[in-house]
């Protein structure tokens, strides 16, 4: 039996695992510098991502790795916490999402409102492009979202009085309109990414013309993993760091469940099994951190590359795992050539693609309470932090369900002559309980009054006790009694 019998989509897979494999390459790298880690620890979670998530069962075609909407909540750990103790942290996360797998709890992330998922991008977004501006700089960035934006114009003036700081905010626009422009080149050119062009071109021309920048500090795959130890577990003793875990976990399951609904409209092959998805996502989250590094998600650029490469099994992805692990063993020192303003402007651009302009349009039109709750996720994560961002915007979700559900209309007729004619429809609940008593209280007390109750989908304890007290009470002792139509 040959292999082209056995594996009959082996050439397929062999070809889109390269394509993924050089979009991954600088994107791994980028996300490692802008979260605050050495930058092979990238690399790290990008070949466990292939290997490990790639390996097991859920999604055919996605592909995990470190992400960008996750930069902004590990630099804050890794800043809070050291950088010890983030292989516990993203331990901990991924067996949390082992044990939301084993509980079946992974259709329930498709529950979640989109506005908040999509706030929460944009949100990111927006921290990523204000924190990256500073890096391309050359410059520190401020440790808070609100800092980072309100200390741009500052870093600006700083910056046109450096050479240096010019000549590397010129890095990272060229490498910023490299990819943007990359879209219109013929189409043989359109075979190499966008991402790894930029960065080997800028690579050259720091090369070339001696460039004063700062390049990527190289410690060798070995050296950068840091396996956590017992001081780092130690910090487990801290009440803080369970919220961390809580939110690594939660945020790293939402995106890579959001994304593998998207991707499944990508593809005609099978598709995801959302609870079996989400324990690939734990496991390779577990060995993450049992090797220090990043945590991991399933990421729609890679995935959608893989497809768009003509994958067609889950080798594609494995195998790119492979070519990961190839270049960071034996060609460690390539990273050290690569300028950071080239991958902060990776970078800016990943962020700027994290915002949903043309969703907010669209929902502006549409469904305004949804494009609000977008916009303030967003605002609640650069102005406090992405955890409490992402609850404020849950939040906001459930009080808009709880107001739409409890929507009721009261409709009084009153012909001047006989009974007045009281109609309620809708979801009756205490949210509106005080309007609806409101107005049935400024009905007449000397008219026989009809209480119609059948247009009601739905009428709480508290509305059913009301109107019944209210019904007892109202009419005036020489008074026909209210009349109750019951729904």
């Amino acid at each position: 039996m040959t292999a082209v019998t056995t594996f009959p989509h082996l050439r397929r897979d062999f070809a889109a695992s390269l394509v993924v494999f050089l979009v991954a390459l600088p994107l791994c790298v980028g996300v490692a510098v802008a979260s605050g880690v050495p930058a092979e620890l990238g690399l790290v979670t990008g070949i466990v991502g292939g290997i490990v998530a790639g390996l097991m069962p859920g999604s055919s075609l996605q592909v995990s790795g470190p992400a960008a909407g996750l930069t902004v909540l590990v630099f804050e750990a890794v800043r809070q916490f050291g950088l010890a103790a983030l292989g516990v942290i993203v331990l901990a996360a991924g067996l949390l999402q082992l044990l939301m797998g084993a509980l079946k709890l992974g259709r329930w992330f498709r529950a979640i409102s989109v506005s908040v998922v999509e706030g929460m991008l944009a949100g990111i977004g927006l921290v990523i492009i204000a924190g990256q501006l500073y890096a391309a700089a050359g410059l520190k960035a401020p440790a808070s979202g609100v800092d980072k934006i309100v200390g741009l114009p500052d870093a600006i003036v700083r910056a046109v009085g450096s050479t240096e700081a010019m000549a590397s905010l010129g890095v990272g626009a060229a490498t910023i309109a490299v990819m943007v422009l990359w879209k219109r080149m013929p189409q043989p050119v359109r075979a190499v990414p966008g991402a790894l062009a930029a960065v080997l071109l800028a690579t050259l021309a720091s090369l070339a013309f001696a460039l004063p920048v700062a390049k990527v500090e190289v410690q060798g795959l070995l050296g950068a993993i840091q396996p956590p130890g017992a001081d780092a577990f130690g910090q487990l003793a801290q009440p803080a760091i369970f919220g961390t875990i809580v939110a690594f976990a939660l945020i790293a399951s939402a995106e890579s469940l959001f994304s593998a609904a998207a991707v499944d409209r990508l593809h005609d092959g099978p598709r995801t099994e959302y609870d079996k998805e989400l324990m690939a996502q734990g496991a390779g989250n577990t060995v993450c951190g049992l090797l220090g590094a990043l945590p991991m998600t399933a990421v729609i650029v890679r995935s959608s590359a893989n497809v768009q490469a003509g994958a067609k099994t889950k080798a594609s992805r494995v195998l790119h795992g492979v070519w990961l692990l190839l270049f960071a063993a034996l060609l460690p020192s390539v990273l050290g050539l690569i300028p950071l303003p080239a991958l902060a402007g990776i970078l800016v651009y990943a962020g700027w693609k994290l915002i949903p302009f043309r969703q907010v349009v669209l929902l502006w039109k549409a469904y305004r309470g949804e494009a609000l709750i977008l916009v303030v996720t967003a605002l609640a994560i650069v102005a406090v932090n992405m955890f409490e961002g992402v609850l404020i915007g849950l939040a906001l979700s459930v009080v808009k369900t709880a107001w739409q559900a409890s929507h009721v209309k009261l409709e009084v007729v009153d012909k001047g002559a006989g009974p007045v004619q009281a109609y309620l429809s809708g979801n009756a609940t205490f949210l509106r309980l005080p309007k609806i008593l409101d107005t049935l209280e400024a009905l007449p007390q000397n008219r026989p009054v009809e209480l119609d109750l059948s247009g009601l989908h739905h009428v709480d304890h508290a509305c059913r006790t009301a109107l019944e007290n209210w019904a007892d009470r109202h009419s005036a002792a020489d008074t026909e009694r209210v009349r109750i139509k019951a729904p």
